[in-house]
C-alpha cells in the first residue's frame, strides 16, 4: 500500500490514470474508454503505456479487435478501485459537511423515461448544484449497476437484485391500449385469453419476457404468450405503430397518459394491469453517498411533483 501512497504522491494525475484504467477494463475498449472521459483515443493509449511504466506491469494485452485485462491488470484493477472508492469516500464525507455535493454522477435509465423526464430534471438539478457532473446513459435494458460503474439506475418494474438497495420514486402500472382503428376492425378482447386472438405490438422490456405479458386482475395473476407482426427493442417504435393502428401495446401508465387523454389510444382490459413502480436503484456502498443522496430525493420530489413528473394518476380510463 505504501508503494501506491507513494505514485499518487509523486505522480500529477494518477488518480485520473486510475480512473482512465478502470474504465477502460470495464469497457475493453480503448475508444469507448476515450468518448466516455471526453479525451481522444491516442491520449487514452499514452496515459495507459506511462501508467504500465509507473506500475511495471501490463496491464492489458492489445489485439486488433479488442482489448482484455491481464492477470496482473485484473489485480491492478481491484487496487484501483479500492482507492478510487477511499477517495470518493471522502470527498462525499466533506460534501455532506458542506452540504453542497460534488464529482461526478453517473446514472442511467429507459430510453422514454430518461429522455422525456430524467434529463430535464437533471438539468434542474445541476442548476442547484453547479459542483455535480452529471452522465446520462440511455439504455432499454436492465443494467449491471455494480459491473457497469452507475451510481444510480432509473429503474422501472421490479427489483429483483438483493445487493442492491431499491428507493421508490411512484406507485406506476403498464397498461393494454390499442388505437380506435384497430379496435374497430379487430374488436375489444373481453378477457386476458382473447389477446392470443390479437396483433401485440412487443417491447424488449428490460424487465419483461419476450413475448409473454403477466397481468394482474380480478382474478390474480395470469401469463398470456402473445404475438404480432411488429416487435422492437424501442418502446417509442412500438408506441408509434399502436397509434398507427397495428395492434395492442403494453406500456407505462405515465407513457401513453397524453395518448389516452387525446383519444389516440384506448384502454383495453381496463381491470388488468401489470405492476411497474418506478424506482431508483443504487448499490448499499452508493446508498451512503450525500450526492446520491441529494439526487435521488431530488428526482423523487420532481417525477412526482415537479414540471416533468410522471403522470400516474387522473388519466382518462383510469
Amino acid at each position: 500500500m505504501e508503494n501506491h501512497h507513494a505514485l499518487i504522491a509523486n505522480n500529477d494525475g494518477f488518480l485520473r490514470d486510475l480512473q482512465l484504467f478502470c474504465t477502460v477494463a470495464r469497457r475493453a475498449s480503448f475508444i469507448i474508454a476515450s468518448a466516455e472521459m471526453g479525451i481522444s483515443p491516442s491520449h487514452v493509449s499514452k496515459r495507459i503505456a506511462m501508467l504500465e511504466k509507473s506500475l511495471g506491469v501490463k496491464l492489458f494485452s492489445r489485439t486488433t479487435r479488442r482489448v482484455s485485462v491481464t492477470g496482473e491488470g485484473e489485480a491492478a484493477f481491484q487496487w484501483a478501485q479500492k482507492i478510487l472508492d477511499d477517495v470518493q469516500g471522502m470527498s462525499d464525507a466533506f460534501a455532506e459537511r458542506k452540504r453542497d455535493p460534488s464529482g461526478l454522477l453517473r446514472i442511467s435509465a429507459s430510453l422514454r423515461l430518461g429522455h422525456d423526464h430524467v434529463s430535464p430534471i437533471l438539468s434542474l438539478l445541476r442548476q442547484r448544484y453547479p459542483s455535480l457532473e452529471i452522465w446520462l446513459e440511455l439504455l432499454d435494458r436492465r443494467v449491471d449497476l455494480v459491473g457497469e460503474n452507475f451510481d444510480i439506475d432509473i429503474r422501472v418494474g421490479e427489483v429483483q437484485e438483493p445487493h442492491l438497495i431499491a428507493h421508490k420514486i411512484t406507485d406506476s402500472a403498464r397498461i393494454l391500449c390499442a388505437s380506435p382503428a384497430y379496435l374497430k376492425r379487430a374488436g375489444m378482447p373481453r378477457a386476458p385469453a382473447d389477446l392470443a386472438q390479437h396483433d401485440c405490438l412487443l417491447f424488449r422490456d428490460r424487465d419483461q419476457r419476450f413475448g409473454v405479458w403477466r397481468l394482474s386482475g380480478p382474478d390474480g395473476e395470469q401469463a398470456v404468450k402473445v404475438t404480432g407482426p411488429l416487435a422492437s427493442n424501442h418502446s417509442d417504435i412500438v408506441q408509434r405503430w399502436a397509434l398507427d393502428g397495428y395492434g395492442v401495446i403494453m406500456a407505462a401508465i405515465w407513457d401513453v397518459a397524453s395518448n389516452l387523454e387525446s383519444g389516440a389510444l384506448v384502454r383495453v382490459l381496463p381491470q388488468h394491469q401489470q405492476p411497474a413502480d418506478v424506482w431508483a436503484v443504487t448499490s448499499a456502498r452508493a446508498s451512503s453517498s450525500a450526492k446520491i443522496r441529494v439526487c435521488v430525493e431530488f428526482l423523487k420530489e420532481q417525477l412526482t411533483h415537479g414540471p416533468h413528473a410522471l403522470k400516474t394518476h387522473g388519466v382518462s380510463g383510469f
